[in-house]
């Protein structure tokens, strides 16, 4: 299957939610009136596009419209692909500078652990040495886990016992990550969020460490957000936000909501790059986020 199939296969549920019901209300409307701009704006925001970004989009077809004396509401497909492409493009970051060190931001719960396995296999493929550091010393199992991952990946693990300071895990990667020569590590965080100070004291901790033992490495922060849980995705993004640095977003489980606009109204709104995303629990499911698919993928016509 190739990467589009299953970018198509993973939004199928939000396609149907969003992209059938525009091209339904599209094919009925006889004209461009305020009728037709709040239905279309009410379907955008039951897709957890946002409130705001929803007025935002319709603000900018309603321009276009005027702009190039539109008539036809068949013409507003065009119209809808290119707002939706240029609030996901105007975000777009790329790192493609090595060595580097990825720290993996998230709550518990939202996929990190897989993620960092799927991303690990990820820079692999692509023939780069990675080295995942299991830096959440907190969480039951948590290296465990991650261990079980890296084998999948093909790619070693630095893990302490449970408990143990999180910095010092980074601390031993990154002497190992020189000593072998590697590419890429990848280290996994506590996903604390209920004491936020601690949360972010550690994270200051850990981002010591790296510029002082590893300065010429690029550093990224990507935060890993469930999907499924829409809007308050944004939520625990803003307070991720306040306590580190986020690069880009992993949007995870994309393929168990019909709520698939979320990633709009999180790149309008935090003014960050959805980076990668999920549409599946397979190894290779994780896939860089391109916006053009995606919106071809979301909408469907």
């Amino acid at each position: 299957m190739s990467i589009l199939d299953k970018l198509k296969n993973g939004l199928t549920k939000t396609r149907e939610n969003i992209g059938g019901k525009i091209a339904a209300l599209i094919s009925s409307s006889k004209a461009l009136d305020d009728e037709f701009y709040d239905e279309l704006e009410e379907l955008l925001i039951l897709a957890d596009v946002g409130v705001n970004t929803a007025e935002t989009i319709i603000k900018e077809i309603k321009a276009q419209v005027k702009q190039q004396k539109i008539k036809d509401p068949e013409q507003v497909k065009a119209l809808l692909k290119e707002e939706l492409v240029n609030i996901l493009t105007a975000k777009e970051t790329s790192n493609e500078t090595y060595p580097k060190i990825i720290l993996v931001v998230g709550v518990n719960g939202v996929g990190k652990t897989t993620t960092i396995g799927k991303l690990a296999y990820k820079f692999k493929q692509d023939g780069k040495k990675v080295i995942i550091a299991a830096a959440d010393t907190f969480r039951a199992a948590a290296a465990e886990q991650l261990e079980i991952w890296s084998k999948r990946a093909g790619v070693d693990i630095i893990k302490h016992e449970e408990g143990s300071d999180p910095a010092a895990v980074v601390y031993d990667a990154i002497q190992s990550a020189k000593a072998r020569q590697a590419d890429v590590i990848i280290c996994d965080t506590a996903g604390r969020l209920h004491n936020k100070k601690n949360l972010m004291e550690e994270l200051k901790k850990i981002n010591r460490i790296i510029d002082r033992e590893y300065p010429e490495a690029a550093k990224e922060v990507l935060l890993v957000l469930d999907a499924t849980t829409g809007q308050n995705a944004i939520s625990q993004a803003r307070v991720f936000k306040e306590a580190v640095d986020i690069n880009g977003i992993v949007l995870t489980k994309l393929d168990g909501t019909a709520k698939g606009g979320v990633v709009l109204a999180i790149t309008n709104e935090l003014n960050v790059p959805v980076r990668y995303i999920g549409v599946g629990e397979g190894i290779d499911d994780l896939q860089n986020f391109e916006p053009s698919s995606f919106v071809n993928a979301l909408l469907g016509f």
